[in-house]
């Protein structure tokens, strides 16, 4: 395991805030590694003030992770040896997240493949073991958490298939090595289930939470939630993001969270045009996630806002069932036209050729 000074300073990274994108994965038409745009898009993310990366989660697709399609450690190499040599706005060490999936014995290995490459922390997903209980959930966790510091994981159930109850959640963050927690199951009162829990456990001063609700993004960094425990009252609050809705667009996120951030820090009040901003957001992920067929389209549409902006070549994807539905491109782009306020195109259009340089 990474030494317990590096893991604390990459803690407290998180907890103070970061803007982390979910890293897509840029394909040629015959299905390999665009490795020109793969490494451009790691420089973007950087440059635009991201605070770390995810790879290897459901935006990099989960086919990766099929030994037989043999990608997992190529595209975390090729993340981290850009992230390594290119540094980015911040000039200091991008936090690394690995995506880990699959039965224990395979989610051990990832880990280890993620350690090995200098990966910080493992995200966690556990929708190979959908249908076992909270015990088998929390024992393959704990055996995970031996090789890498772990940030929880409640994927959305239209994706993972699976319900994480409150249980669950009391249970994983007695684990020592669970460092973070990215809360994405799309639904509020599932969100508040893992804020309940992190109130009670005792650890929430440890424990960085982080939104995956790309659905809520501005509400949840915006929102202090308070608990009743024991007779005292617990804040918690999401310091930061880790989404695939920030794949696209960072540079603007990173303004947005450090808004956030200083209304926070200042103890203001929520400007009424940012809970504006935050509804307009959510109508671009409807259209970018493909809300309207089920998150069909989810990880092309990311793509098809890249490839307008000259960062990747088209939407391939590794699972041909993961297409653009029909409509979608057109929903897409009358978002853009009427909010071009929320596009980062002119910071995009400024550094690309820099950025697909080698």
């Amino acid at each position: 395991m990474a030494s317990s000074d590096l893991i604390k300073t990459v803690v407290q990274k998180l907890q103070a805030g970061c803007v982390i994108p979910a890293h897509p994965l840029a394909l040629t038409p015959d299905l390999k590694i665009d490795t020109r745009c793969q490494r451009a898009l790691t420089r973007y993310y950087l440059d635009a003030g991201a605070g770390g990366l995810a790879v290897g989660v459901h935006t990099t697709q989960f086919a990766i992770h099929d030994p037989q399609v043999g990608l997992y450690k190529p595209v975390l190499e090729l993340a981290a040896d850009t992230a390594n040599t290119h540094g980015g706005q911040a000039q200091e060490e991008p936090i690394l997240i690995a995506g880990l999936v699959g039965p224990t014995a395979q989610a051990v290995q990832e880990a280890e493949m993620a350690r090995a490459l200098g990966f910080h922390i493992g995200l966690l997903s556990l929708t190979a073991l959908a249908g076992q209980s909270n015990q088998a959930l929390i024992d393959h966790a704990r055996q995970v958490a031996e090789v890498i510091p772990l940030m929880g994981f409640y994927l959305q159930p239209a994706i993972s298939g699976m319900v994480l109850d409150r249980a669950f959640w009391q249970a994983l963050v007695e684990i020592p090595a669970l460092v973070a927690i990215k809360v994405a199951p799309f639904d509020r009162y599932k969100t508040l289930d893992v804020l309940q829990a992190v109130a009670e456990s005792g650890r929430a001063q440890e424990l960085a939470l982080y939104t995956g609700n790309d659905d809520t993004i501005i509400q949840d960094l915006l929102t202090v939630y308070q608990f009743n425990v024991s007779g005292r009252t617990v804040s918690l609050r999401m310091t930061g993001g880790l989404l695939g809705q920030w794949a696209c667009w960072t540079q603007q996120a990173v303004k947005i969270l450090q808004r956030i951030g200083a209304i926070h820090a200042q103890q203001m009040p929520i400007p009424p045009d940012l809970l504006t901003l935050g509804a307009q957001l959510t109508l671009a992920n409807r259209a970018i996630f493909d809300v309207d067929h089920g998150f069909r389209g989810c990880i092309p549409g990311i793509s098809y806002v890249l490839q307008q902006q000259g960062l990747v070549r088209g939407t391939m994807t590794l699972d041909p069932e993961e297409a653009l539905s029909p409509g979608q491109m057109q929903a897409i782009d009358r978002i853009i036209e009427a909010h071009p306020q929320l596009t980062d195109n002119d910071f995009v259009q400024q550094h690309l050729d820099c950025w697909l340089s080698n």
